[in-house]
C-alpha cells in the first residue's frame, strides 16, 4: 500500500501541530507543509512581549523548548516533514486532489497531489477603510515582520508619540509594550468600552487602570490618517480631534482567510469562517481545517463563533493530525472562549458567558461580584475581583470574569474547568483546592465567590451592583448608604455618594443612628463588602427588611470616587 500523502497549508500554529501529530501517528506518511511567510511556528502571542523588551532574542519566538529554531531543516531532520517557506498555495483542485503553489522568492510554480489536505490559513488583521492607511508608520501586530518593525521602533527610540487603535486583547498588550519603550500613548476605541467580551462594569475597571498609564478614548473612531511626505504625522478622530503621532498600531480584530477554501467549494459559515464538523472535517471528507480560519461551536450556547486563539488552534491541529491518519477518532467539542490579558501589574480575563451574553442566549441567570485578596496580607496578597454568572435553574456555572493585580490566571483556570465539567455552585462551595499561605487564602477567592453566590441563591445575600446603586444616587432615590469600614480607611478612600460611616465594630451600639423606618432601603458597603455583608446580616436581625450589599465593595466601584 502506498504511503499516505498529506499536505498542510499554513505553518503558524494549527498547521505544524497537525503535521507533527500526523507524523507521530504514521512514520511513513509523506507530509508537506506550505507556509507563505518566511518563518514557521511563530509564537505570535509572544510578539507584544518581544516588542516590549521582556526578552531580546527574536529566535525565542521560533524555538523549541531546547532552543532549536523551528526552520525547514528542523522540520525535516526532527520530524521528517517537508516545510516549504515563502511558498503560497494559490489553488486547490479538490476533484483531482491537487494543489497549485508559487514560490514567492523565485516565482517558480508547481503542483502537488494529496490524499488528505489540511487548511490552516489563519486570519488577516482588519484595517479601517479610511484615507491615509498606506502611510509609513501604520502597522498591525499580526506577523513576525510586524513584530520586527515595532521592536526596531522600540530599540531606535526616535518615535515619541503613538496611537493604538482598538481596545481588544492585542491593542492592550501592544499599549503595554510601547509604554515600556517610553512612548507617549493614546488608545482609541470606537465602542463604549474596552475588551467587549467583558461586561461594562468589569471593562470599566480595566479602563480606569489603563488611564494611569495612557490617554484612553472610547466612543470615538479614527476618521483619517494624516501624513507629510508619505509619513504619518497625526490621527484624526471622528469628532474632529487630531492626535499628533509618528506611529499607529491598528488592532481592530481579524477576519478568517477563506479565499482558497471558498474557491475550492468548501462551506463558509455566516460569520465568514470555514465550517467543519466535530472532527474538524469540511464538507469535502478529504479536507480538514483548523485554527483562526474556522468557525467553531460555543459549547454553552451551541452557536458558532470566531475564536482566534493560539491555544484553540493547537488543540484543533492535534485533533486533525489524528483524524487524517486514523480516520475520525478524535473530536474537538468547541470552545467556552476563555481569554486572558496582562497589562502592566494587572490582568483580566473571562471564561464562559458574560452577563450580557447569558442574557442574549436567554438564560435565567444570577450574577454576583466578589472581591478579596489572592493570598493573606502577610504574604503580600493582591486584590482579585470576580464576576460570576450562574444558571438559576440547574445552578451550573455559566461564566466568570476576573480582574486585578492578583493571580487572575489561576481563578480563570478553576472556573474554566468547572464550566467544562458541568459543575454547579454546590460543587464549588466545598472545592478541595491546594492551600498554603504562599498560594491562597484558607478559603480560596474562587470558593469565597461560590459562597456569595450560594448565599444569594438562598436569599441570604441581597446584592446590588455598582451600576444600580449609581443610578439610584443619580436619581436622588431615598436610600441610606452605610459604610462599615474604619475611620482611617474612610479618610484615605471613599465614594462620596452621601454614605454614612459607622464602623462594623461600633454598629451594635450606634443602631439608633440608622433610619427608624425598618422598611427604608439601606445599602451597606466596605472595601470588598465582607464587612458590608456582616453589617447587612446584623441589620436584618434587628428587623430591617430592605437591606442590600454593594457587590464587590469600593474596590469594584467603576465610577469616579471622591477620594
Amino acid at each position: 500500500m502506498a504511503n499516505k500523502r498529506i499536505i498542510v497549508i499554513g505553518g503558524s500554529a494549527a498547521g505544524p501541530k497537525a503535521a507533527a501529530k500526523a507524523r507521530r501517528m504514521d512514520e511513513f506518511a509523506e507530509i508537506t507543509m506550505f507556509q507563505k511567510e518566511p518563518d514557521l511556528s511563530m509564537a505570535s502571542c509572544g510578539f507584544p512581549y518581544y516588542v516590549g523588551g521582556f526578552f531580546d532574542d527574536r529566535n525565542k519566538l521560533l524555538c523549541t523548548p531546547t532552543g532549536v529554531v523551528r526552520d525547514p531543516e528542523f522540520f525535516w531532520n526532527a520530524k521528517g516533514i517537508v516545510a516549504k517557506v515563502n511558498t503560497e498555495v494559490t489553488r486547490i483542485d479538490h476533484k483531482k486532489k491537487v494543489v497549485e503553489y508559487t514560490n514567492l522568492a523565485t516565482g517558480e510554480k508547481g503542483t502537488q497531489e494529496y490524499d488528505k489536505l489540511v487548511i490552516t490559513t489563519g486570519a488577516t488583521p482588519n484595517m479601517p477603510p479610511i484615507p491615509g492607511v498606506e502611510l509609513e508608520g501604520i502597522t498591525t501586530l499580526q506577523s513576525m515582520q510586524d513584530a520586527d518593525y515595532l521592536r526596531k521602533v522600540r530599540d531606535d527610540g526616535h518615535i515619541k508619540k503613538a496611537v493604538v487603535i482598538g481596545g481588544g486583547l492585542i491593542g492592550i498588550e501592544t499599549l503595554e509594550a510601547l509604554h515600556l519603550a517610553g512612548i507617549e500613548l493614546t488608545l482609541v476605541e470606537l465602542l463604549p468600552q474596552l475588551l467587549t467580551f467583558l461586561d461594562w462594569n468589569m471593562a470599566k475597571l480595566v479602563e480606569n487602570y489603563l488611564k494611569t498609564k495612557a490617554n484612553v478614548i472610547t466612543k470615538n473612531g479614527v476618521a483619517e490618517f494624516i501624513g507629510e511626505n508619505g509619513k504619518l504625522t497625526a490621527v484624526k478622530l471622528q469628532n474632529g480631534t487630531e492626535i499628533p503621532c509618528q506611529l499607529a498600531v491598528v488592532a481592530i480584530g481579524v477576519r478568517p482567510n477563506v479565499k482558497l477554501a471558498k474557491e475550492a467549494g468548501l462551506n463558509i459559515g455566516s460569520l465568514g469562517g470555514i465550517t467543519t464538523n466535530e472532527f474538524m472535517q469540511t464538507n469535502d471528507p478529504d479536507i480538514y481545517a483548523a485554527g483562526d480560519c474556522c468557525e467553531i461551536k460555543n459549547i454553552i450556547t451551541g452557536k458558532n463563533v470566531l475564536a482566534p486563539y493560539g491555544d484553540l488552534a493547537n488543540l484543533q491541529g492535534r485533533v486533525v493530525g489524528e483524524n487524517i491518519i486514523e480516520g475520525n477518532i478524535a473530536k474537538f467539542p468547541g470552545t467556552i472562549q476563555t481569554g486572558i490579558c496582562k497589562f502592566f501589574d494587572y490582568a483580566v480575563g473571562i471564561t464562559g458567558l458574560s452577563e450580557e451574553k447569558a442574557k442574549e442566549a436567554g438564560f435565567d441567570y444570577e450574577r454576583v461580584l466578589s472581591a478579596s485578596p489572592d493570598k493573606p496580607g502577610f504574604m503580600n496578597g493582591q486584590l482579585l475581583i470576580t464576576k460570576l454568572v450562574v444558571d438559576k435553574k440547574n445552578r451550573k456555572i455559566l461564566g466568570a470574569q476576573c480582574f486585578g493585580p492578583g493571580d487572575v490566571s489561576k481563578q480563570l483556570a478553576i472556573w474554566a474547568t468547572a464550566i467544562k465539567g458541568n459543575l454547579t455552585v454546590d460543587d464549588m462551595v466545598n472545592a478541595d483546592l491546594p492551600y498554603a499561605p504562599p498560594f491562597s487564602l484558607a478559603i480560596d477567592h474562587s470558593i469565597a465567590t461560590a459562597h456569595i453566590m450560594e448565599n444569594k441563591l438562598r436569599g441570604i445575600f441581597n446584592g446590588i451592583s455598582s451600576v444600580e446603586l449609581k443610578e439610584k444616587v443619580d436619581r436622588g432615590d431615598d436610600v441610606f448608604i452605610l459604610d462599615a469600614r474604619g475611620a482611617d480607611e474612610y479618610e484615605q478612600m471613599r465614594l462620596g455618594i452621601g454614605e454614612t460611616l459607622i464602623p462594623i465594630g461600633k454598629l451594635r451600639e450606634r443602631l439608633h443612628e440608622l433610619p427608624q423606618d425598618k422598611n427604608k432601603e439601606i445599602v451597606t458597603l466596605c472595601k470588598i463588602s465582607l464587612r458590608g455583608y456582616e453589617a447587612a446580616v446584623l441589620l436584618k436581625h434587628h428587623g430591617y427588611k430592605n437591606v442590600k450589599i454593594l457587590e464587590g465593595g469600593i474596590a469594584a466601584w467603576p465610577f469616579e470616587r471622591e477620594k
